[in-house]
């Protein structure tokens, strides 16, 4: 596997094992925004292995986007488009902190664990679109 791809996917990894321990000391806020983050950086490994030597994955946040320019939108399902849906505002909090409260409002131990075990199957999937 191309060094490039092994470098996203092995940050993409590094946040889904952070997610898990965020969930374990009760930091709601990030575990979403750590599952977050391993599906951004898994998409830039698709993204990645498809550019050309030198060109880097763009510096955008947006799952969507990113789904979208990894040609990976296509084959998702309704439920992994869904899903994203539902991760993208949870990378909010690292910009615009003033958004931190409400977003930690809806979060707690049972909606976290669901972002993991999505995260992790759709970490899975992309992964097998490598």
């Amino acid at each position: 596997m191309d060094e490039r791809i092994e470098y996203w996917l092995s940050i993409a990894d590094y946040d889904f094992e952070t997610a898990k321990a965020m969930l374990q000391t009760r930091r709601y806020l990030y575990v979403g925004f750590m599952c977050h983050q391993t599906i951004e950086k898994a998409m830039k490994a698709v993204i990645a292995r498809d550019c050309s030597d030198g060109e880097l994955p763009p510096k955008i946040h947006d799952l969507t986007k990113l789904a979208v320019r990894a040609k990976l939108i296509e084959n998702m399902s309704d439920e992994q488009q869904d899903f994203i849906e539902e991760l993208n505002p949870l990378n909010i909090e690292a910009r615009y902190p003033e958004y931190k409260k409400a977003i930690a409002a809806g979060l707690n131990a049972d909606i976290c664990r669901e972002l993991l075990t999505g995260t992790k199957e759709l970490l899975c999937w992309i992964k097998q679109q490598l």
